[in-house]
Formats: structure tokens, C-alpha cells, sequence
């Protein structure tokens, strides 16, 4: 089941986490890096499920802007 309230105990220091993986990086760097980091935690989930629910809900909240 996908959790679609927040799961994290320190959601700001993840975000702000986040933003500092992405210093200094060019934009491709950038992308790189947000592919390989949705593969790791989707390795980390494990259901593929989940993931694939995730993928949905992710892509509609990009559909509906």
C-alpha cells in the first residue's frame, strides 16, 4: 500500500538533504542523479505494487500541474 500522507519524521532536513545533492551539479548531472536516486529507493520498497502506484500518483500530479 502507498503511503500518501507524509512518512518522514524530518521532512524539511530530507528536502534541504536534498537541494544540497544538487549543489554545483549542471543540469544532466542533476537529472543523473535524481534517476539513480529513484532507483535506489525504489530497490528500498521492494513492492513492485507500490511502486507502481507511485509512478501513477506521480504522474498524475504532473498531468494535472
Amino acid at each position: 500500500m502507498m503511503h500518501s500522507d507524509s512518512n518522514l519524521d524530518h521532512p524539511d532536513d530530507f528536502y534541504e538533504a536534498l537541494l544540497d545533492a544538487h549543489a554545483g551539479l549542471t543540469l544532466a548531472q542533476s537529472h543523473d542523479l535524481n534517476a539513480r536516486l529513484v532507483l535506489l529507493l525504489a530497490n528500498q520498497v521492494g513492492d513492485i505494487d507500490v511502486l507502481k502506484a507511485v509512478l501513477a500518483a506521480a504522474r498524475r500530479s504532473v498531468d494535472n500541474g
